[in-house]
Protein backbone atom coordinates (compact mmCIF):
# COMPACT_ATOMS: atom_id res chain seq x y z
CA UNK A 1 0.00 0.00 0.00
CA UNK A 2 2.80 2.40 0.93
CA UNK A 3 4.67 1.62 -2.28
CA UNK A 4 1.62 2.36 -4.35
CA UNK A 5 1.03 5.66 -2.54
CA UNK A 6 4.64 6.75 -3.11
CA UNK A 7 4.46 5.80 -6.76
CA UNK A 8 1.36 7.87 -7.19
CA UNK A 9 3.06 10.85 -5.54
CA UNK A 10 6.15 10.48 -7.71
CA UNK A 11 4.01 10.36 -10.82
CA UNK A 12 2.01 13.46 -9.91
CA UNK A 13 2.43 16.45 -12.20
CA UNK A 14 0.61 19.73 -12.31
CA UNK A 15 0.69 22.91 -14.30
CA UNK A 16 -1.09 25.06 -16.84
CA UNK A 17 -2.40 23.14 -19.79
CA UNK A 18 -1.70 24.83 -23.06
CA UNK A 19 -0.91 28.41 -23.96
CA UNK A 20 -2.89 31.10 -22.26
CA UNK A 21 -3.46 34.55 -23.63
CA UNK A 22 -2.03 37.30 -21.46
CA UNK A 23 -5.14 39.40 -21.85
CA UNK A 24 -8.53 38.56 -20.44
CA UNK A 25 -11.22 37.78 -23.01
CA UNK A 26 -13.02 40.89 -24.12
CA UNK A 27 -16.40 41.59 -22.62
CA UNK A 28 -19.23 40.58 -24.95
CA UNK A 29 -19.99 43.27 -27.53
CA UNK A 30 -23.71 42.81 -26.82
CA UNK A 31 -23.08 44.08 -23.29
CA UNK A 32 -21.38 47.23 -24.59
CA UNK A 33 -24.28 47.91 -26.95
CA UNK A 34 -26.71 47.61 -24.03
CA UNK A 35 -24.64 50.05 -21.96
CA UNK A 36 -24.33 52.61 -24.79
CA UNK A 37 -28.07 52.44 -25.41
CA UNK A 38 -28.81 53.01 -21.73
CA UNK A 39 -26.42 55.98 -21.51
CA UNK A 40 -27.98 57.70 -24.53
CA UNK A 41 -31.48 57.27 -23.13
CA UNK A 42 -30.65 58.34 -19.57
CA UNK A 43 -28.74 61.51 -20.52
CA UNK A 44 -31.70 62.83 -22.51
CA UNK A 45 -34.24 61.76 -19.90
CA UNK A 46 -32.34 63.13 -16.89
CA UNK A 47 -31.95 66.60 -18.40
CA UNK A 48 -35.65 66.81 -19.26
CA UNK A 49 -36.75 65.54 -15.85
CA UNK A 50 -34.64 68.09 -13.98
CA UNK A 51 -36.11 70.96 -16.00
CA UNK A 52 -39.69 69.83 -15.44
CA UNK A 53 -39.09 69.05 -11.75
CA UNK A 54 -37.83 72.61 -11.30
CA UNK A 55 -40.81 74.11 -13.14
CA UNK A 56 -43.54 72.03 -11.48
CA UNK A 57 -42.02 71.40 -8.04
CA UNK A 58 -42.80 67.67 -8.23
CA UNK A 59 -40.90 65.57 -5.70
CA UNK A 60 -41.57 62.36 -7.62
CA UNK A 61 -40.22 63.95 -10.81
CA UNK A 62 -37.11 65.12 -8.96
CA UNK A 63 -36.58 61.57 -7.69
CA UNK A 64 -36.88 60.28 -11.23
CA UNK A 65 -34.35 62.89 -12.41
CA UNK A 66 -31.92 61.76 -9.71
CA UNK A 67 -32.58 58.16 -10.69
CA UNK A 68 -31.74 58.82 -14.36
CA UNK A 69 -28.60 60.76 -13.41
CA UNK A 70 -27.38 57.95 -11.16
CA UNK A 71 -28.11 55.42 -13.91
CA UNK A 72 -26.02 57.46 -16.37
CA UNK A 73 -23.08 57.58 -13.95
CA UNK A 74 -23.46 53.88 -13.24
CA UNK A 75 -23.30 52.96 -16.90
CA UNK A 76 -20.16 55.06 -17.33
CA UNK A 77 -18.63 53.11 -14.43
CA UNK A 78 -19.59 49.86 -16.15
CA UNK A 79 -17.71 51.02 -19.26
CA UNK A 80 -14.69 51.76 -17.05
CA UNK A 81 -14.92 48.26 -15.60
CA UNK A 82 -15.22 46.68 -19.04
CA UNK A 83 -12.15 48.56 -20.27
CA UNK A 84 -10.01 47.81 -17.21
CA UNK A 85 -10.99 44.14 -17.19
CA UNK A 86 -9.36 43.71 -20.62
CA UNK A 87 -5.90 44.74 -19.43
CA UNK A 88 -3.26 42.04 -20.00
CA UNK A 89 -1.96 39.90 -17.15
CA UNK A 90 1.22 40.97 -15.38
CA UNK A 91 3.49 39.75 -12.60
CA UNK A 92 1.19 41.06 -9.87
CA UNK A 93 -1.97 39.76 -11.53
CA UNK A 94 -1.00 36.58 -13.42
CA UNK A 95 -4.64 35.68 -14.07
CA UNK A 96 -5.41 39.06 -15.56
CA UNK A 97 -7.86 41.77 -14.54
CA UNK A 98 -11.16 40.12 -15.47
CA UNK A 99 -12.58 40.60 -11.97
CA UNK A 100 -12.27 44.38 -12.35
CA UNK A 101 -15.68 44.19 -14.02
CA UNK A 102 -17.14 42.62 -10.88
CA UNK A 103 -15.59 45.31 -8.68
CA UNK A 104 -17.02 48.17 -10.73
CA UNK A 105 -20.39 46.44 -10.86
CA UNK A 106 -20.32 46.39 -7.06
CA UNK A 107 -19.58 50.13 -7.04
CA UNK A 108 -22.54 50.68 -9.37
CA UNK A 109 -24.85 48.79 -7.01
CA UNK A 110 -23.58 50.73 -3.98
CA UNK A 111 -24.15 54.06 -5.75
CA UNK A 112 -27.63 52.99 -6.82
CA UNK A 113 -28.43 52.15 -3.20
CA UNK A 114 -26.87 55.17 -1.51
CA UNK A 115 -27.32 57.99 -4.02
CA UNK A 116 -30.32 56.81 -6.05
CA UNK A 117 -32.30 55.16 -3.28
CA UNK A 118 -31.10 57.35 -0.42
CA UNK A 119 -31.66 60.76 -2.00
CA UNK A 120 -35.01 59.76 -3.52
CA UNK A 121 -36.27 58.48 -0.17
CA UNK A 122 -34.94 61.57 1.63
CA UNK A 123 -36.60 63.91 -0.85
CA UNK A 124 -39.86 61.99 -0.48
CA UNK A 125 -39.83 62.26 3.31
CA UNK A 126 -39.11 66.00 3.14
CA UNK A 127 -41.99 66.52 0.72
CA UNK A 128 -44.34 64.48 2.89
CA UNK A 129 -43.43 66.55 5.96
CA UNK A 130 -43.85 69.83 4.08
CA UNK A 131 -46.05 69.12 1.02
CA UNK A 132 -46.35 71.76 -1.68
CA UNK A 133 -48.99 71.67 -4.45
CA UNK A 134 -47.90 71.03 -8.03
CA UNK A 135 -47.94 74.11 -10.24
CA UNK A 136 -48.65 72.45 -13.60
CA UNK A 137 -48.77 68.63 -13.66
CA UNK A 138 -49.31 68.45 -17.42
CA UNK A 139 -45.58 68.92 -18.03
CA UNK A 140 -44.95 65.93 -15.76
CA UNK A 141 -47.19 63.73 -17.87
CA UNK A 142 -45.45 64.82 -21.08
CA UNK A 143 -41.99 64.10 -19.69
CA UNK A 144 -43.06 60.81 -18.13
CA UNK A 145 -44.46 59.69 -21.48
CA UNK A 146 -41.27 60.79 -23.24
CA UNK A 147 -39.15 58.96 -20.65
CA UNK A 148 -41.30 55.83 -20.92
CA UNK A 149 -40.60 55.60 -24.65
CA UNK A 150 -36.83 56.00 -24.29
CA UNK A 151 -36.56 53.69 -21.29
CA UNK A 152 -38.55 51.07 -23.19
CA UNK A 153 -36.12 51.32 -26.11
CA UNK A 154 -33.14 50.98 -23.76
CA UNK A 155 -34.78 48.03 -22.01
CA UNK A 156 -35.47 46.33 -25.36
CA UNK A 157 -31.81 46.74 -26.40
CA UNK A 158 -30.61 45.23 -23.11
CA UNK A 159 -33.16 42.43 -23.38
CA UNK A 160 -31.99 41.51 -26.89
CA UNK A 161 -28.36 41.57 -25.75
CA UNK A 162 -29.19 39.26 -22.85
CA UNK A 163 -31.19 36.94 -25.12
CA UNK A 164 -28.15 36.52 -27.40
CA UNK A 165 -25.93 35.72 -24.42
CA UNK A 166 -28.24 33.25 -22.68
CA UNK A 167 -28.76 31.07 -25.75
CA UNK A 168 -31.30 28.30 -25.22
CA UNK A 169 -31.46 28.66 -21.43
CA UNK A 170 -34.78 29.66 -19.86
CA UNK A 171 -34.85 33.40 -19.16
CA UNK A 172 -35.08 33.35 -15.35
CA UNK A 173 -32.53 30.56 -15.00
CA UNK A 174 -30.09 32.45 -17.22
CA UNK A 175 -30.68 35.65 -15.25
CA UNK A 176 -30.04 33.95 -11.89
CA UNK A 177 -26.90 32.18 -13.07
CA UNK A 178 -25.47 34.91 -15.31
CA UNK A 179 -21.81 35.73 -14.72
CA UNK A 180 -21.98 38.93 -16.78
CA UNK A 181 -23.00 41.73 -14.38
CA UNK A 182 -23.01 44.33 -17.16
CA UNK A 183 -26.12 43.22 -19.02
CA UNK A 184 -27.85 42.13 -15.80
CA UNK A 185 -27.23 45.55 -14.22
CA UNK A 186 -28.55 47.43 -17.26
CA UNK A 187 -31.59 45.14 -17.39
CA UNK A 188 -32.27 45.68 -13.69
CA UNK A 189 -31.82 49.45 -13.92
CA UNK A 190 -34.07 49.77 -16.97
CA UNK A 191 -36.78 47.58 -15.43
CA UNK A 192 -36.57 49.63 -12.23
CA UNK A 193 -36.74 52.84 -14.26
CA UNK A 194 -39.93 51.69 -15.99
CA UNK A 195 -41.48 50.78 -12.63
CA UNK A 196 -40.35 54.13 -11.20
CA UNK A 197 -41.99 56.00 -14.06
CA UNK A 198 -45.29 54.26 -13.37
CA UNK A 199 -45.02 55.09 -9.66
CA UNK A 200 -44.15 58.72 -10.43
CA UNK A 201 -47.09 59.05 -12.83
CA UNK A 202 -49.51 57.59 -10.28
CA UNK A 203 -48.10 59.88 -7.59
CA UNK A 204 -48.45 63.00 -9.73
CA UNK A 205 -51.95 62.03 -10.86
CA UNK A 206 -53.20 61.19 -7.35
CA UNK A 207 -51.60 64.30 -5.87
CA UNK A 208 -53.26 66.55 -8.45
CA UNK A 209 -56.60 64.74 -8.69
CA UNK A 210 -57.18 64.38 -4.95
CA UNK A 211 -55.48 67.66 -4.07
CA UNK A 212 -53.17 65.78 -1.70
CA UNK A 213 -49.58 66.87 -2.44
CA UNK A 214 -48.34 64.48 0.23
CA UNK A 215 -48.97 61.63 -2.23
CA UNK A 216 -46.31 63.05 -4.55
CA UNK A 217 -43.80 62.74 -1.71
CA UNK A 218 -45.04 59.22 -0.96
CA UNK A 219 -44.35 58.27 -4.59
CA UNK A 220 -40.82 59.63 -4.27
CA UNK A 221 -40.28 57.60 -1.10
CA UNK A 222 -41.57 54.47 -2.82
CA UNK A 223 -39.19 55.03 -5.75
CA UNK A 224 -36.30 55.34 -3.31
CA UNK A 225 -37.24 52.07 -1.59
CA UNK A 226 -37.54 50.36 -4.98
CA UNK A 227 -34.06 51.53 -5.99
CA UNK A 228 -32.59 50.40 -2.67
CA UNK A 229 -34.19 46.96 -3.03
CA UNK A 230 -32.89 46.37 -6.56
CA UNK A 231 -29.45 47.69 -5.56
CA UNK A 232 -29.33 45.22 -2.67
CA UNK A 233 -29.91 42.32 -5.07
CA UNK A 234 -27.13 43.62 -7.36
CA UNK A 235 -24.77 43.99 -4.38
CA UNK A 236 -25.37 40.37 -3.38
CA UNK A 237 -24.66 39.19 -6.95
CA UNK A 238 -21.49 41.28 -7.32
CA UNK A 239 -20.18 40.16 -3.93
CA UNK A 240 -20.62 36.51 -4.89
CA UNK A 241 -18.79 37.01 -8.18
CA UNK A 242 -15.95 38.88 -6.48
CA UNK A 243 -15.50 36.16 -3.87
CA UNK A 244 -15.28 33.62 -6.69
CA UNK A 245 -18.15 31.71 -8.29
CA UNK A 246 -17.63 28.43 -10.08
CA UNK A 247 -19.54 27.14 -13.08
CA UNK A 248 -22.96 25.60 -12.52
CA UNK A 249 -23.34 21.92 -11.66
CA UNK A 250 -24.39 20.87 -15.17
CA UNK A 251 -21.26 22.37 -16.73
CA UNK A 252 -19.03 20.88 -14.01
CA UNK A 253 -20.44 17.42 -14.70
CA UNK A 254 -20.03 17.94 -18.45
CA UNK A 255 -16.39 18.98 -17.96
CA UNK A 256 -15.74 15.84 -15.93
CA UNK A 257 -17.41 13.69 -18.57
CA UNK A 258 -15.17 15.13 -21.30
CA UNK A 259 -12.18 13.99 -19.22
CA UNK A 260 -13.65 10.53 -18.49
CA UNK A 261 -14.38 9.98 -22.18
CA UNK A 262 -10.66 10.03 -22.95
CA UNK A 263 -9.33 6.45 -23.29
CA UNK A 264 -6.20 7.26 -21.27
CA UNK A 265 -8.17 8.31 -18.18
CA UNK A 266 -8.93 5.88 -15.38
CA UNK A 267 -10.83 8.30 -13.10
CA UNK A 268 -11.38 12.00 -12.52
CA UNK A 269 -12.94 14.06 -9.76
CA UNK A 270 -15.29 16.98 -10.19
CA UNK A 271 -13.32 19.96 -11.51
CA UNK A 272 -12.62 23.00 -9.38
CA UNK A 273 -13.66 26.07 -11.35
CA UNK A 274 -13.85 29.83 -10.95
CA UNK A 275 -15.10 32.68 -13.11
CA UNK A 276 -12.35 35.27 -13.61
CA UNK A 277 -14.71 37.19 -15.88
CA UNK A 278 -17.99 36.66 -17.76
CA UNK A 279 -16.24 34.63 -20.48
CA UNK A 280 -13.06 33.70 -18.62
CA UNK A 281 -13.19 30.44 -16.66
CA UNK A 282 -10.36 28.74 -14.79
CA UNK A 283 -10.57 24.94 -14.52
CA UNK A 284 -8.48 22.67 -12.30
CA UNK A 285 -8.70 18.92 -12.89
CA UNK A 286 -7.50 15.98 -10.81
CA UNK A 287 -7.02 13.11 -13.26
CA UNK A 288 -5.75 9.57 -12.72
CA UNK A 289 -4.48 7.88 -15.87
CA UNK A 290 -4.30 4.19 -16.76
CA UNK A 291 -0.97 2.46 -15.95
CA UNK A 292 0.04 2.15 -19.60
CA UNK A 293 0.00 5.94 -19.87
CA UNK A 294 3.25 5.97 -17.86
CA UNK A 295 5.05 4.10 -20.61
CA UNK A 296 3.62 6.22 -23.41
CA UNK A 297 3.78 9.54 -21.56
CA UNK A 298 0.85 11.62 -20.34
CA UNK A 299 1.60 14.76 -22.35
CA UNK A 300 -0.33 13.60 -25.39
CA UNK A 301 -3.36 12.64 -23.33
CA UNK A 302 -3.30 15.97 -21.47
CA UNK A 303 -3.10 17.93 -24.73
CA UNK A 304 -5.99 15.91 -26.13
CA UNK A 305 -8.15 16.59 -23.06
CA UNK A 306 -7.36 20.32 -23.26
CA UNK A 307 -8.38 20.52 -26.91
CA UNK A 308 -11.68 18.74 -26.27
CA UNK A 309 -12.54 20.95 -23.32
CA UNK A 310 -11.77 24.16 -25.22
CA UNK A 311 -13.73 22.97 -28.26
CA UNK A 312 -16.85 22.30 -26.19
CA UNK A 313 -16.48 25.18 -23.72
CA UNK A 314 -14.86 28.21 -25.41
CA UNK A 315 -15.22 30.24 -22.20
CA UNK A 316 -12.63 28.00 -20.50
CA UNK A 317 -9.44 30.00 -20.95
CA UNK A 318 -7.17 28.40 -18.34
CA UNK A 319 -6.83 24.69 -17.61
CA UNK A 320 -4.66 23.14 -14.91
CA UNK A 321 -4.40 19.36 -14.82
CA UNK A 322 -2.98 17.47 -11.86
CA UNK A 323 -2.09 14.13 -13.40
CA UNK A 324 -1.66 11.08 -11.21
CA UNK A 325 0.46 8.58 -13.11
CA UNK A 326 0.36 5.11 -11.55
CA UNK A 327 2.38 2.13 -12.64
CA UNK A 328 0.84 -1.32 -12.88
CA UNK A 329 2.78 -2.37 -9.76
CA UNK A 330 1.50 0.63 -7.86
CA UNK A 331 -2.05 -0.20 -8.93
CA UNK A 332 -1.71 -3.77 -7.67
CA UNK A 333 -0.24 -2.56 -4.38
CA UNK A 334 -3.16 -0.11 -3.99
Amino acid sequence: MKQGHEAARQGKASGPAGPVSSAAPAAPSASRIAVYGAIAANVAIAATKFVVATVTGSSAMLSEAIHSTVDTGNELLLLVGMARSRRPADAMHPFGYGKELYFWSLMVAVLLFSVGGGISAYEGVLHMLDPAPLTDPHWNYIVLGFALVFESISFAIALRAFAREKGAQPFWRALRHSKDPTTVTVLAEDATALAGLVIAALGVYASHRLDMPVLDGAASLLIGLLLAGVATLLIVQSRSLLVGEGVDKDMALALRQVVLDDPAVRSAGLPLTMHLGPADVLVTLDVQFHPETVANGAAGAIDRIERRIRARFPQVSRIFIEARLMTAGARAAG
